[in-house]
């Protein structure tokens, strides 16, 4: 519920550089509304973006293809890391925590 109103409060501003159609892989966990994005990656290899709750346990079917103006509309915060450079991530405990980048 949370996070429902999160997302209704925070107007999304998509300041990515990438075209919005921009595919990603969001876990299903965040895609189903059952938890926050705590974790992105920005993947050197090829420049996808990744976006999960945090959770250990994940299996391959959990990892759901959506754009990338999907993914900044389920939590407008990730806009924040619009600059971030190909193989780097960054965490944060809560959507109240401010990012923490680190390499891949």
């Amino acid at each position: 519920m949370r996070n429902y109103i999160y997302r209704i409060f925070k107007k999304n501003k998509y300041k990515f550089s990438d075209p919005e159609n921009t595919s990603c892989i969001v876990c299903n966990h965040v895609l189903e509304n059952q938890s926050s994005i705590l974790i992105v990656m920005h993947d050197e290899e090829d420049g996808m973006w990744q976006f999960l709750c945090g959770e250990e346990i994940h299996k391959t079917e959990d990892a759901k293809n959506i754009t990338l103006v999907e993914a900044s509309n389920i939590d407008p915060s990730i806009n924040e890391l619009y600059e971030m450079p190909l193989g780097v991530g960054a965490t944060r405990e809560s959507i109240y925590d401010v990012w923490q980048p680190f390499k891949n």
